[in-house]
């Protein structure tokens, strides 16, 4: 059974060749998926991949269309928020039947998306990540997922419900009303490029926005700039250190982060299967 896919970019625009490639991989290894790459993907208006109505547009059409089975996110970067209200809003009905997959500024979209019960949303890679080392393999994982087949999810999913955010996405989501309802969640939160202060500061304001849920799995913080000064605590030091002080339990680590290795986490309850 053909498994059809939309693929668009609700912050920055994808590259062409990135494109090609994931097109290439698709039809060479997974003919069961058919994968469209919206036009919009392709645009650039200052750092977006066209103006807020474009993107938005691109987003309802495919969203909306019943012969689309999965939404894919082509990119990250900044530019979800600024659509993600009207894009729920203007969502009908065979937009809650479709899987939504893809993370880091995405996540606004993913979880206004759960907020409001509309689809399947999956953090799971971008189809620009083919860029990454390993980066096939993570397209592979991608389309494996969305076309059915048998996938290793995030290795620590149980039977709590689960969902899976970059921490500055989840920290901008936090009091506002695209936020998710996540008591008795197992949240994991994962950064790339922030200096240690700064995560510092996100963990201060998401605890206060997470007092009820089931606890905190923190993925993998990469990229980290330098700063004038050593900042004196780690990532995960960071991360326990929030937790006590919100009475919030601290789960560990998780298999999330800006890498090829970004693993699948279905929203809501799973577990893993292969």
């Amino acid at each position: 059974m053909t498994t059809r896919i939309a693929i668009v970019c609700p912050g920055k625009p994808l590259r062409q060749e990135r494109a090609d490639k994931v097109l290439a991989l698709a039809v060479a290894e997974f003919p069961q998926a058919e994968l469209a790459f919206h036009p919009q993907c392709f645009l650039e208006s200052g750092h977006f991949a066209g103006d807020d109505e474009t993107r938005l547009a691109a987003l309802l059409e495919t969203a909306n269309d019943p012969d689309v089975d999965a939404v894919w996110f082509g990119m990250g970067g900044y530019g979800a928020c600024r659509i993600a209200g009207d894009a729920v809003a203007g969502m009908r009905e065979a937009a809650r039947s479709k899987t939504y997959l893809g993370y880091s500024d995405a996540g606004t979209i993913l979880g206004a998306l759960y907020r409001e019960g509309i689809g399947k949303p999956v953090h799971g890679p971008l189809a620009g990540d083919i860029k990454r080392e390993g980066g096939d393999d993570a397209v592979r994982r991608v389309l494996r997922y969305l076309s059915g087949k048998p996938v290793e999810l995030e290795a620590g999913l149980d039977d709590r419900p689960t969902a899976a955010f970059n921490l500055m996405t989840l920290a901008m989501l936090a009091g506002t009303d695209l936020m998710p309802d996540l008591t008795d969640h197992v949240v994991m939160v994962e950064e790339v490029a922030e200096h240690l202060y700064a995560v510092d500061r996100l963990f201060f304001h998401i605890t206060q926005h997470l007092k009820g849920a089931a606890g905190i799995r923190l993925g993998r913080v990469s990229a980290v700039p330098e700063n004038d000064r050593p900042f004196g605590s780690t990532a995960e030091d960071i991360a326990r250190y929030w937790c006590e002080k919100s009475a919030i339990r601290y789960l560990g680590r998780a298999d999330i982060g800006h890498d090829s290795q970004n693993a699948i986490v279905p929203f809501g309850t799973n577990r893993k299967t292969t």
